[in-house]
């Protein structure tokens, strides 16, 4: 297959990546980046594709990739960049729904759980919760690996009896 018909069948799949994107994304704008992004790799790493394989598969395995790397990336700039206590509205634009208000209750609610926590099991918690990995926590925190994992747990154990008034699934 050459790269005029590689080109393409990989447009033709332009209207499902968009679809799957908008799962990823849940904005339009945001989706029609990554779609545009995947397109991009995949006419670059053309020569990495091997005939006779999904190409649809293919695809979203590069979209699906894509969307997590610039996610850690994301994670990893905010956590460098904003070190706040609070998260502010700004931050929170992303996962606001319908009521500003009932938000905030919700917010408050949230950040009451975490700070009834104890050192022992917040700093690991919210740590993960940034993004980082079970070494990454366990090597800043000089505790083994296995202890992280048992306060993380711990946490969300408390953390969904505290917050008992809303529905988790």
């Amino acid at each position: 297959m050459n790269k005029l018909e590689f080109n393409t069948l990989v447009i033709q799949q332009s209207e499902s990546l968009k679809a799957y994107a908008r799962n990823f994304t849940r904005d339009q704008d945001d989706a029609n980046d990554l779609v545009q992004d995947t397109l991009l790799k995949a006419v670059t790493y053309f020569k990495n594709f091997k005939e006779g394989t999904n190409l649809k598969g293919w695809l979203y395995t590069i979209m699906k990739n894509t969307f997590i790397n610039n996610y850690r990336r994301i994670v990893k700039t905010n956590s460098f960049i904003t070190k706040e206590e609070e998260i502010t509205s700004a931050n929170l634009v992303v996962s606001a729904t319908k009521n500003g208000g009932e938000n905030k209750f919700v917010m408050e609610d949230i950040n009451d759980a975490l700070s009834s926590l104890s050192d022992d099991y917040y700093v690991p918690f919210t740590m993960y919760f940034e993004g980082y990995k079970y070494h990454e926590i366990s090597d800043h925190l000089n505790i083994p690996i296995g202890t992280v994992k048992t306060r993380i747990h711990v946490a969300r154990k408390v953390m969904k009896k505290t917050l008992s008034t809303y529905k988790f699934n």
